[in-house]
């Protein structure tokens, strides 16, 4: 199983343009309803904010069977999981995978969470990854920006 941005992707696309950067969403699952026009403008909002508004990436939102796969095959753990980070090169920032299934059940299950913030916080948490933080080993850092990211953001 390749990482996404190196497989022919399937299901609905949409991009979308960031400064100079290309943000490509991708809906390979149809379980839950995805507003790609408002994804489109959260991305547009928050690259810039993280300075990488010239960079390009994709967000592919997957079914909990795809998820289980990808997180089997590349960290060992098979069962699924909300978000997956696949970092590209050069001007490529990578993939971010993200279960909807997944990322719903998480939103039911909170009081003050909604599907919609669900998603947009797995994205911002898939491209802190993608920007190289790793809230496992960098002391706090990344839950910091994440956080007030959050706030502003309201995800």
């Amino acid at each position: 199983m390749e990482p996404p941005h190196k497989t022919q992707a399937g299901g609905r696309r949409t991009a979308t343009r960031g400064y100079s950067g290309d943000y490509l969403l991708v809906n390979k699952q149809r379980k839950h309803r995805i507003d790609n026009k408002k994804l489109r403008r959260f991305l547009s909002l928050l690259a810039p904010a993280l300075g990488v508004e010239h960079r390009s990436l994709s967000v592919v939102l997957v079914t909990d069977e795809t998820m289980r796969g990808f997180n089997r095959n590349y960290r060992g753990f098979d069962k699924p999981t909300d978000v997956l980070s696949f970092r590209g090169e050069g001007g490529y920032l990578g993939d971010i995978l993200i279960s909807s299934e997944t990322a719903y059940n998480q939103a039911r299950k909170s009081s003050t969470l909604s599907f919609e913030a669900n998603i947009r916080r797995l994205v911002l948490h898939g491209l802190l990854h993608l920007m190289g933080y790793d809230h496992e080993t960098d002391g706090g850092k990344m839950r910091a920006i994440e956080r007030r990211l959050r706030r502003r953001f309201q995800c």
